[in-house]
């Protein structure tokens, strides 16, 4: 064994072995046969072996290397394999969508097989051969099982409604998966929002978010306080494992500094949420846009009068404030070329339909003219102080005149100078824009806004 000649054609990679595979023992010989690796076989991309050896987890370039021993792989009929878990939310629907239009786009056939509500797994097909092309395991439950699935070395691809946390990040290096929390290692595949929502009788149909953390601290517990019947309010959230009630207490309840009010009623699913408040009027929830049944959702209103409704265009400019971006995060781990090509195909063209029909908010770049605009340059006008005269007013509308507000914004991380993680997103779309042209011979304005607070220099 030659370690250092054995270093020309590996690197130093952490994969995780799909469900049910088992590790053997397998010999790698360079081609030449001067070099040989001898280890466990813990898997194989169609393109490189990954081996456990007496020098660590080595991933060797398969085509440079002969594989003997009764681990080695079929090369022939080699099959991608890998393992998507996490939220329920974004799982149920959205993905398996995306796998089938994937397949129908790439020429796959494709079946569904089903263990049970949370398990279940797709097969594609080479139309060709009739060889299997890929096995796609879903584990649909939540945006922590999903982490703890990768950190485990159950899950490849983690499905979430939230950013991951501290805790996750720092579990992950000590691990090997890399840095989550870095710009790779998550992208958006599409957008939800958080609305609350209550019964279609009930007269209630705008809420600040002020109220809405009070409401749900507690503080306002009678719907008399709300303009409504003298009755008590009924709280129904999402169950507290799941991304998005903890996204409640993130951007609901801590930025008022408030905690959660104790008999909450809470669900296991968005579906059976939405259709818990459309039956009771006096109940208050907040759920998801994308699964309202027939529940109403209310608007909600900012300090300066503004209403803001959850709708595509206000997610996408991330003017509605409640908005979800829905993630997938992958380690830094080699992927099969199918898996690669998947998850390219999640963010493309062909997909933002599929995302459409779906329920959820698409990622196409769309365009407002600025007529349309009105509330918001009103309110711009109507909170506009004694430094703001009247005639750089009439200057910001000269310059936005006969332009178009494309549904894209970069906002920054409250306190920092950092953007959110919708807007490092919104910046890869903006650049594949521009770099297919689709923006040629057209002038870009980026136009900056802030809060009132302060001084307007």
């Amino acid at each position: 064994m030659r370690p250092m000649r054995a270093a020309a054609f590996a690197a130093l990679f952490l994969w995780a072995a799909p469900w049910g595979a088992a590790a053997e023992d397998v010999t790698l010989t360079s081609r030449d046969g001067s070099v040989e690796i001898v280890g466990t076989l813990l898997g194989y991309d169609g393109e490189f072996y990954r081996v456990d050896t007496v020098y660590g987890v080595l991933t060797v370039d398969g085509s440079g290397v002969n594989c003997d021993g009764p681990g080695c792989p079929d090369l022939q009929a080699f099959v991608a394999e890998f393992t998507i878990s996490g939220a329920r939310t974004i799982g149920e629907v959205l993905m398996p969508a995306l796998v089938e239009a994937f397949a129908r786009e790439n020429g796959y056939g494709v079946a569904r097989l089903v263990w049970d509500d949370a398990h279940f797994r797709y097969i594609l097909t080479d139309n060709a051969s009739g060889r299997d092309a890929a096995r796609i395991r879903f584990r649909v439950t939540s945006t922590a099982e999903g982490f703890a699935d990768l950190l485990a070395n159950e899950a490849d691809v983690v499905l979430s409604t939230r950013p991951v946390d501290r805790a996750e990040v720092q579990l992950a290096s000590e691990a090997g998966l890399g840095d989550l929390s870095g710009p790779r290692r998550s992208r958006i595949v599409a957008l939800d929002a958080l609305v609350p929502i209550v019964a279609a009788r009930n007269p209630l149909q705008t809420v600040t978010p002020e109220t809405l953390a009070r409401i749900f601290a507690g503080e306002i517990a009678n719907w008399a306080e709300l303009g409504g019947p003298d009755a008590p309010v009924a709280l129904h959230l999402r169950d507290p494992a799941s991304g998005l009630a903890g996204e409640v207490r993130r951007r609901v309840l801590a930025p008022a500094g408030l905690a959660l009010a104790a008999g909450v009623i809470r669900h296991g699913d968005n579906a059976s949420l939405s259709d818990a408040v459309a039956r009771d009027p006096l109940a208050i929830g907040i759920g998801v846009l994308s699964e309202l049944g027939n529940a109403r959702a209310l608007a909600l209103e900012g300090s300066c009068g503004r209403r803001a409704r959850a709708g595509a265009a206000t997610l996408k400019a991330e003017d509605y404030p409640l908005t979800v971006p829905l993630f997938v995060y992958t380690p830094e781990r080699r992927f099969p070329v199918l898996a690669r090509e998947f998850l390219a195909f999640i963010r493309s063209r062909a997909a933002q339909p599929v995302i459409e029909r779906a329920g959820f908010t698409d990622l196409r770049l769309d365009a407002i003219p600025v007529a349309r605009q009105g509330e918001r340059l009103a309110g711009a006008i109507a909170a506009a102080g004694e430094e703001v005269p009247v005639a750089e007013l009439q200057r910001m509308v000269a310059r936005m005149s006969g332009t178009a507000r494309l549904a894209l914004g970069f906002r920054f991380e409250f306190g920092g100078t950092g953007l959110d993680a919708q807007s490092r997103s919104n910046v890869e779309i903006l650049a594949q824009y521009l770099e297919r042209g689709e923006f040629d011979g057209r002038r870009l304005i980026f136009v900056g806004f802030s809060d009132g607070a302060g001084a307007a220099a």
